[in-house]
């Protein structure tokens, strides 16, 4: 299973974003949905390591939330509030977003194997990382292409050449960023064993 404990960036002198973020992500197919556990702080559950890889990385371009990944089992039933779940990822989950607030990028994962636990921390690290210092413009070649428009049709909408689309999608990494996924997900899969 994974847990994702999600804190709210500088929210003393923010607004509180949480009510639209859980909006967001109201349709994501969890386990437990995302829920309000405790002030700016919201957390979910699921047993698909691709999804938890997903909601990090997405959760990481809104750039307002520290995200923790844990790894491991949770007491079974699970309750049907987010908030009362308990067992070692739940546990992890609470290490993870500790320790994201004082990393490079504010993500981490943790689980009850400190190896494999470190090896998804990594992979999730550099894939954040590489996301993170996208610039807006490679951001939004790789938003219309993700969307399912070919380069050619980004470039008409971004009024560009395709070959500056191409060259913006190339510095953005956005050919790497699918392997990276993988990997993390199988790392974090491997991390829940």
């Amino acid at each position: 299973m994974f847990v994702l404990t999600v804190d709210q960036r500088g929210s003393r002198r923010d607004v509180d974003r949480v009510g639209s973020l859980l909006t967001d992500l109201a349709d994501r197919p969890l386990l437990r949905p995302f829920e309000r556990t405790a002030g700016d702080e919201v957390q979910a559950v699921t047993d698909d390591a691709d999804l938890a890889v997903d909601l990090a990385l997405d959760l990481l371009r809104r750039s307002h939330w520290s995200i923790g990944v844990g790894a491991g089992p949770v007491e079974h039933p699970l309750p049907q509030q987010t908030r009362a779940g308990r067992g070692p990822a739940f546990e992890a989950a609470r290490r993870a977003v500790e320790r994201a607030k004082k990393a490079p990028v504010p993500v981490a994962v943790e689980a009850p194997d400190p190896a494999a636990g470190a090896d998804a921390d990594t992979a999730l690290t550099l894939l954040a990382l590489l996301i993170a210092r996208r610039s807006t413009a490679g951001q939004a070649a790789v938003d219309l292409v993700e969307s399912g428009l070919t380069q050619a049709e980004a470039a008409a909408e971004l009024g560009i050449s395709t070959q500056a689309v191409s060259q913006r999608l190339s510095a953005a990494g956005w050919h790497t960023e699918p392997a990276g996924r993988r990997l993390a997900a199988r790392l974090l899969a491997r991390a829940d064993r």
